[in-house]
């Protein structure tokens, strides 16, 4: 769920840097884009350390 969330959020990011190279027309502007990239890094961080506890919790150790 978070990595999907992450994701997404990215996608987010990469659509508004895109448009902004391409059209010049990016619908963020620097401290949004700042705090989408900063969303999607934590929801990925959130994710990784989830999948880390799982993988523990199944081995025992």
């Amino acid at each position: 769920m978070f990595l999907a969330a992450s994701i997404a959020v990215f996608a987010i990011y990469f659509a508004n840097v895109a448009l902004g190279a391409l059209a010049g027309a990016a619908f963020l502007g620097d401290v949004g884009e700042m705090l989408v990239l900063f969303a999607a890094s934590i929801l990925f961080v959130v994710a990784i350390l989830k999948k880390e506890a799982d993988r523990k919790n199944k081995t025992g150790s």
